[in-house]
């Protein structure tokens, strides 16, 4: 297990990101599972095998010296960082006469600033590396404006971070390894929604997006596959 790879996950404790930590360790992977709710990442950590192959750490992504301490207990955990999911986030209603300023406060700093630190928390261990892979979850909604979607915007904020961040590792440190995926899920059956309702009949699940951030991880190395917009067969925006 000492030279298995290792994929650092925020937003690890339920959906996306806890089903892409299960299909990470299928491939391979040891894990390192971040989100607020402790509880519910260790469960998932001793699901996956223990402290050896996945290790739970509690970190608020919007506070900077937390990601800071993820970053360091990955490190001495795993001695290790070769990719890094920045998948925490979560979303609010439509209507800008809705959800409290509080509210949009807190989700503007989780989707947008929480992925910022992740990154930056990051890159110096990735660059001194030379190679690794950063997958952002965006959305759908980060590339059609959603009436009276503030969420919409956070995550148009997250595309164009992926691409800037592309750009900042080719052009300014000039380097040709590491890697940068834009991760963009239309309609998923998550604990993302508060509400059933008859589209969700027909989303699609955690697992299909887990399995398009491991295509993405499992390229040769030669290809870097910079977005994958994925929406059920049904949705029509």
């Amino acid at each position: 297990m000492a030279d298995s790879p290792v994929l650092l996950i925020t937003g690890a404790s339920t959906g996306i990101g806890a089903q892409t930590a299960r299909r990470a360790v299928e491939e391979g992977y040891r894990v390192a599972l971040a989100a607020r709710s402790e509880d519910k990442l260790r469960a998932l950590a001793e699901e996956l095998g223990g402290d050896e192959v996945a290790r739970a750490v509690r970190c608020d992504v919007t506070e900077w010296e937390q990601c800071e301490a993820l970053a360091a207990e990955t490190l001495d955990a795993f001695g290790r960082i070769d990719a890094v999911f920045v998948n925490a986030g979560f979303g609010a209603k439509r209507g800008f006469l809705t959800e409290t300023p509080e509210f949009w406060r807190e989700m503007v700093l989780t989707n947008v600033l929480g992925a910022a630190y992740t990154i930056r928390a990051t890159l110096p261990h990735i660059l001194e590396r030379g190679t690794g892979h950063y997958l952002l979850t965006s959305s759908v909604a980060g590339r059609v404006q959603m009436p009276g979607s503030l969420y919409s915007s956070t995550k148009w904020a997250v595309t164009g971070m992926g691409e800037s961040l592309r750009r900042e590792l080719r052009l300014m440190h000039e380097n040709e390894r590491i890697r940068v995926t834009l991760i963009e899920p239309g309609m998923v059956d998550t604990p993302f929604w508060d509400q059933r309702t008859d589209e969700l009949e027909t989303a699609l699940t955690a697992d299909d997006i887990a399995r398009a951030v491991m295509f993405a991880l499992t390229q040769p190395e030669r290809v870097d596959v910079n977005e994958i917009l994925i929406r059920p067969t049904s949705q029509k925006n």
